[in-house]
């Protein structure tokens, strides 16, 4: 043999200080031993620790697991979050709850749509290799459907909002604030941002974003939205929109700022926290 062949998935986590790449333990997979104890002593030297398993097949399952543990249980959390806000119980005051328990219980949160290009995309190589095989994968294919609905929930969420002041959507100004997938980075793939933009903009809303992190709308492939610049996020821009739909909560967002200048603010992530209570015009999505 000639050559040697080794795997290693990807493992980050973008804008977390805490977990950098030489600080994430690597799992790498030979496809013969040999090639997988290069690939450990290479890895060895930039990583904190290397967790070697049997083959590439076992390295790449790896990775599909950790990406479907998180698309799967995400998805509980958005529909809970639906159905509690029918009940009228707060499902960011119950996971802060249950988040107490110090066995048994990991918390994940409720948003948007999911983003990136792991969770929403990697589940669903193994759906459709599961496919090959005869056989089902139900959980990965019941969250997708659940996670690729919230942006159609949030909309209709929007509808209400607006409607309760009297207002359409066609014709009305709304501002997405964060089109990034997460908080923090300047990563859009996969965001669903660009689905709130494509199904606002088929309403006839009238479209606009702040984004400190993305200057301008990038062509995506698979969503027809507006050419846009991030506009500034004054006072002024912020009194002149019917809407706010707060979409990537990033920190450099001064949420009193935000909502004290805002008519009406729609909040997909909890940002605005505990000025929820004070300003009548929040509305949680």
């Amino acid at each position: 043999m000639d050559f040697f062949l080794a795997f290693s998935p990807e493992r980050e986590d973008p804008g977390n200080p805490k977990y950098t790449a030489s600080g994430i333990p690597k799992v790498v997979g030979g496809l013969d031993p040999p090639s997988g104890e290069l690939a450990v002593a290479l890895y060895a030297q930039a990583v904190v620790q290397t967790i070697p398993v049997s083959s590439c097949e076992v390295a790449e399952a790896c990775k599909i697991l950790e990406n479907t543990y998180r698309c799967v249980n995400i998805a509980m959390v958005n529909e809970l979050k639906m159905l509690f806000a029918r009940l009228g119980i707060d499902i960011w005051e119950v996971i802060e709850a249950a988040k107490t328990k110090p066995f048994g219980f990991q918390a994940f949160y409720p948003g948007p749509g999911l983003g990136g290009h792991c969770i929403p995309i990697d589940p669903f190589y193994l759906t459709w290799l599961a496919r090959r095989h005869e056989m089902p994968t139900r959980f990965i294919e019941l969250a997708g459907e659940i996670n690729t609905s919230m942006p159609h929930y949030v909309v209709e969420r929007v509808a209400e909002a607006l409607n309760d002041v009297g207002r359409p959507i066609r014709g009305s100004r709304i501002s997405i604030l964060g089109v990034a997938y997460k908080k923090d980075i300047d990563d859009p793939r996969e965001s669903p941002s660009f689905k709130l933009l494509e199904l606002l903009q088929a309403r006839g809303a009238i479209l606009s974003y702040n984004d400190p992190f993305i200057p301008a709308l990038p062509t995506m492939r698979h969503y027809q939205v507006p050419r846009l610049a991030s506009e500034p996020l004054t006072a002024d821009y912020l009194a002149g929109q019917d809407c706010v739909l707060i979409a990537t909560d990033h920190s450099a967002y001064d949420w009193e700022f935000i909502v004290l200048h805002s008519r009406l603010v729609v909040d997909t992530r909890n940002a605005t926290g505990g000025l929820a209570h004070q300003y009548r015009h929040i509305y949680k999505a």
